[in-house]
């Protein structure tokens, strides 16, 4: 090695110590930064030619790397819209121009438009929970809105009914059931519903069952406050009357699983059936579940781990918004690190792509939480003092170079 090479090798050493310095440092200062990922620094050796076997000098190159797949610590919060993902994926979120990133850093806050926004000033991105399915490309997505304060109310539009109807009912004769809506008309069995027309308002459908042959029964809807002294007839006809067929060999429903009632005022409500039998046991209904909601005040909102966000109303009813979904890519370690705790998809990443929160290895979505920084103190101040004496040594070769040179020159 030349003694003009020396200078080389040892400013490249100086500046590899300083690239080590600079993680450091950053690392320090974001040690209490929500969803920071740590940087470390990798050194690679450089030899600049070889002549003859020998080095002709070299040195080294060093660059900083975001340690974006270590996970933080989790912190316990009081705002169920600060949220950390117990797993690999990412939020997707956006900024003011609608171009969408990754990140971890799970801070959100409504801001003055209801828009869930974190401390970076990225928008968290999600779809309606009615959605016919999910969206796969993150461009789909729009931001969640909560509508703290306002007055909401939704039409009801599904809806399932799990029952069992006995198969030692008497059968009815044709003249005397429901659907002929006869001061005369009778029934097998009867259950009510609430369902919601599209003001919020709260109406009661009284459900009848009627037995019609040894596997037939016939179901009849109509709208309770048209009854007539609590019974028949009504003041109109029934909504929706269907016949319902069932196996003779184990009592599930084989016809009329599902049922379409035309809500008075409201939406058409799809009832699945499906969960109707026909057995040797008592009339019995268990998990009636219908969807819309009265009208009420956002008061505050509800995540699962699945990320489904709902809202709660003031009169204790629950209401499904939004569904919050996960993003990865093929290659994390090779995502853009931005401003914000954002990453930003490269083409050594791979395009990222969306799956459902609690499914697989993106992870569940925790609500009250937040993921810490992934930065170790002690380790940085071990790695500041490295990287410190390290730049000192580089720095004296520098000098013995610097000497070595003067020598030379003074030499006739």
């Amino acid at each position: 090695m030349t003694a003009s090479a020396l200078f080389n090798t040892s400013v490249m050493g100086m500046s590899a110590q300083t690239t080590a310095l600079t993680a450091v440092a950053e690392n320090i200062s974001n040690s209490n930064t929500v969803g920071y990922k740590e940087a470390t620094t990798q050194f690679q050796t450089l030899l600049t030619s070889f002549r003859g076997g020998e080095d002709e000098g070299g040195g080294v190159s060093a660059s900083n790397v975001i340690e974006v797949t270590k996970s933080g610590t989790a912190i316990n919060t009081t705002s169920a819209t600060d949220l950390a993902i117990q797993g690999d994926g990412f939020f997707v979120v956006s900024d003011a121009s609608g171009n969408t990133y990754l990140t971890r850093a799970g801070s959100f806050l409504p801001d003055s438009q209801g828009r869930l926004v974190n401390t970076a000033g990225y928008y968290l991105m999600g779809y309606s929970s009615s959605a016919a399915s999910a969206p796969t490309d993150p461009a789909s997505l729009q931001a969640i809105t909560i509508p703290y304060g306002k007055v909401i109310g939704a039409p009801s539009t599904r809806g399932s009914l799990t029952a069992n109807l006995p198969s030692t009912a008497s059968t009815i004769a044709a003249a005397d059931l429901p659907s002929a809506n006869a001061s005369s008309s009778t029934y097998s069995k009867k259950t009510s519903l609430t369902a919601y027309d599209n003001l919020g308002n709260p109406l009661t459908l009284d459900v009848y069952f009627s037995k019609t042959s040894s596997n037939d029964w016939e179901m009849s809807v109509f709208d309770a406050s048209t009854a007539t002294n609590g019974g028949f007839p009504y003041s109109s006809g029934p909504i929706t009357t269907q016949t319902l067929t069932f196996s003779s060999t184990d009592g599930a429903i084989t016809g009329g699983s599902s049922a379409s009632i035309a809500v008075p005022n409201g939406s058409t409500l799809t009832l699945d059936l499906s969960g109707v039998t026909q057995l040797g046991s008592t009339f019995s209904v268990s998990n009636p579940t219908i969807d819309g909601n009265a009208a009420s005040q956002v008061s505050s909102v509800n995540i699962a781990k699945d990320g489904t966000l709902s809202y709660v109303l003031g009169n204790g009813q629950t209401v499904s918004a939004y569904k919050i979904p996960l993003g990865t890519v093929a290659s994390p370690t090779n995502l853009q690190a931005l401003t914000g705790n954002t990453f930003a998809v490269t083409r050594e990443s791979g395009a990222a792509y969306l799956g459902n929160a609690n499914s697989g290895s993106l992870g569940a979505i925790a609500s009250d939480q937040l993921e810490g920084s992934t930065v170790d103190l002690a380790t940085q101040l071990s790695n500041m003092i490295v990287a410190q004496r390290s730049f000192t040594a580089n720095s004296q070769v520098f000098q013995v170079a610097s000497e070595v040179m003067q020598v030379l020159n003074n030499l006739k």
